[in-house]
């Protein structure tokens, strides 16, 4: 259901996913597309199931919602810190870093971040968990993976040889699996 707080709410989601791609639509990127796309789908999976937040605190869905959205905080933060400290990526536009990253958990997997953008869907998704919010939290998992696959082609121009025998150490998502 939308009421005017969750258009308000939506707008400002969106005007937040603008500013988060207007670099890589600056440099014709195609991920940035996607990762628009990404953001504007996780907008309509939070206004949709807003009014679930913190319904039945103590239930088993709830509790698996807000492990889920702190390890996607967690990773997140971890992400953007080695970013700015290792890859020296300059303030406000994260991915431009100087330096390939592969520690802490880039050592492991190639998109921390996009991987706690999953996550976080994830957590938002399990907030209501209904027909709509699995669309939603699919179709961004699908954006997400779309975004990742397009910037490491990005990367690969970037940091060449390097950045290829990379992609062969690490998994995109999930240390070990995928």
């Amino acid at each position: 259901m939308m009421n005017s707080l969750n258009l308000l709410l939506f707008v400002v989601l969106s005007a937040l996913a603008v500013v988060a791609s207007l670099h890589a639509w600056r440099n014709q990127q195609v991920y940035g597309f996607f990762r628009f796309l990404a953001f504007e789908t996780l907008a309509l999976l939070i206004v949709w199931n807003i009014s679930c937040w913190f319904r039945d605190p103590f239930s088993i869905q709830q509790i698996i919602s807000w492990t889920i959205l702190a390890i996607s905080t967690v990773l997140a933060a971890h992400g953007f810190y080695l970013l700015k400290t290792v890859g020296k990526a300059q303030a406000r536009i994260m991915e431009n870093t100087r330096r390939l990253v592969e520690v802490g958990a880039y050592r492991y997997i190639r998109h921390p971040l996009y991987a706690s953008l999953i996550l976080f869907g994830w957590g938002v998704f399990f907030k209501g968990a209904d027909l709509l919010s699995i669309a939603l939290v699919s179709m961004a998992t699908v954006l997400w993976f779309l975004s990742a696959r397009y910037e490491e082609r990005f990367n690969i121009d970037r940091f060449g040889e390097e950045y290829s025998q990379y992609m062969e150490r690490t998994k995109m998502f999930i240390p070990f699996l995928l």
